[in-house]
């Protein structure tokens, strides 16, 4: 039961309230018990004193002879229990009554029941007349003082009875209107604590309760607000946590596919030059290998530039140059410094180009995916074939397209062309010269200025497009 009360703050504040209502109930009872007879006993000492100052002025001016109507008179209320007169010798005077029925006597008691007086009052006068003094005595009636404190006493037990009651009534309310809605408050706190968050507090209150009721729904919704920006925030950071591991691998097999890259050119370039300097069978034929050597160590230069691009493309502290310019004239430009190439593999090229246009982004870049494609598209193409080349404006877009014939590329490929080293045919890669970082590089590019570079087989050849 104690345990229970410990645990259960509806029980302690029943049991609190309950003892207090008792214990003030029963303190307020014993005090009126206390002073309630003497509280009505002082009114009865006020209200006989001055009866008898009455009464001893109307005494003073009659003589002794005639005062017992006025005897009479006086012992008729209830106020009065007895008096007694004494002459200035001390001795004991027979009251003058009328009725003559205390005949010898020197007291006179009323009609009414002898109690113990409640007051004793003394008043020293004359008769009208007389030189004589008299002392005449009067006792109050304490009955009604004594019958209130038996009152008193006879409904003890039926007013303990209503105080318990009523205690435990008051209690029960009390308990009920205080404790009900700080469980319900701890009900919610302790949700709050295991973040489940959808519930509300019921604002009917106005008072504190009602303030803290309205702070908890605040703090809910604050807390309801703060909870879903961390789950976005750690969504965020678990999708950035998976980037950077995607990245990180990126990078790690790239580097990978760079060291086998250029280990190959390397190897060559070495092996040569040893059997060069070692004068081994046909590697004496100086002149004819170190021009291999140069040509393969053009082909390694090639590859660093592009390598080094790239790194510098994923570098973030290299930021991109947005400036107009007009892309028509680097298309035609880079057309002009491959004529050569073109008219030794017989090439026939169309061409398709808007003057001016102009574009938003970084000048050096895009042009660089512009030779990009082209280079690819010349290179790849066979002997005696044609490409067609379109640049246009179209409706505000810059539309890049570049088509060229005689070849197609696998459609299980299609989709790992721009992965970097990835050749469709690697012998016929190495023979024209490429890295295998072109069409790497142009994605990276395009995707910096917030497009792609698309590819699909034709009917005549391989398309590459893309718009900004």
């Amino acid at each position: 039961m104690i345990k229970r009360i410990k645990d259960s703050l509806a029980a302690k504040v029943f049991s609190l309230s309950l003892l207090l209502l008792i214990v003030c109930s029963f303190i307020t009872y014993l005090l009126i018990a206390l002073f309630m007879p003497q509280t009505y006993s002082l009114y009865l000492n006020n209200t006989l004193a001055e009866k008898a100052e009455q009464f001893v002025s109307r005494l003073e001016a009659v003589d002794f002879d005639s005062s017992g109507a006025l005897f009479d008179s006086f012992l008729e209320s209830p106020d009065i229990s007895r008096i007694e007169l004494i002459n200035q010798n001390g001795v004991y005077v027979q009251l003058p009554t009328l009725d003559n029925l205390y005949e010898g006597a020197t007291t006179v008691t009323s009609d009414y029941d002898y109690w113990e007086p409640a007051t004793t009052q003394s008043y020293d006068f004359s008769f009208l007349n007389d030189n004589t003094q008299f002392t005449l005595i009067v006792y109050g009636n304490a009955q009604p003082v004594n019958q209130i404190r038996q009152s008193i006493l006879q409904i003890a037990p039926l007013i303990l009875s209503l105080i318990i009651v009523l205690a435990t009534i008051v209690a029960l309310l009390f308990s009920h209107i205080v404790a009900k809605p700080v469980l319900n408050i701890s009900s919610v706190a302790e949700k709050m604590a295991q973040l489940s968050l959808d519930w509300d507090c019921e604002e009917n209150r106005t008072d504190e309760l009602g303030v803290l009721q309205k702070s908890l729904n605040t703090m809910s919704k604050s807390l309801s607000i703060a909870l879903s920006d961390l789950q976005e925030a750690n969504i965020k950071l678990q999708n950035d946590i998976e980037k950077e591991k995607a990245l990180e691998k990126s990078r790690m097999e790239f580097f990978s596919a760079v060291s086998h890259e250029l280990k190959t050119p390397i190897t060559v370039i070495k092996g040569q030059l040893e059997g060069m300097l070692l004068e081994v069978g046909a590697y004496k034929d100086h002149k004819k290998y170190l021009a291999r050597s140069l040509e393969v160590t053009n082909k390694l230069e090639n590859m660093v530039q592009e390598i080094l691009t790239l790194s510098r493309l994923e570098n973030s502290e290299t930021p991109i140059s947005y400036n107009q310019f007009d892309i028509s004239q680097s298309i035609k430009s880079y057309l002009s410094s491959t004529e050569d190439l073109m008219l030794r593999k017989n090439l026939m090229l169309h061409t398709d180009i808007d003057a001016p246009i102009l574009v938003s982004g970084d000048n050096r870049l895009l042009s660089k995916v512009i030779g990009n494609l082209i280079s690819n598209a010349i290179f790849y193409s066979p002997p005696d074939n044609e490409i067609f080349i379109v640049a246009k404006n179209e409706g505000g877009r810059f539309q890049f397209r570049i088509e060229n014939t005689g070849v197609h590329i696998p459609h299980d490929v299609l989709s790992k062309i721009f992965e970097p080293f990835y050749r469709v045919d690697q012998s016929r890669s190495r023979q024209t010269g490429g890295s295998g970082l072109g069409l790497y590089i142009v994605q990276k590019i395009l995707a910096q200025h917030g497009t792609k570079c698309d590819v699909q087989n034709t009917e005549q050849g391989v398309c590459f497009s893309f718009f900004l």
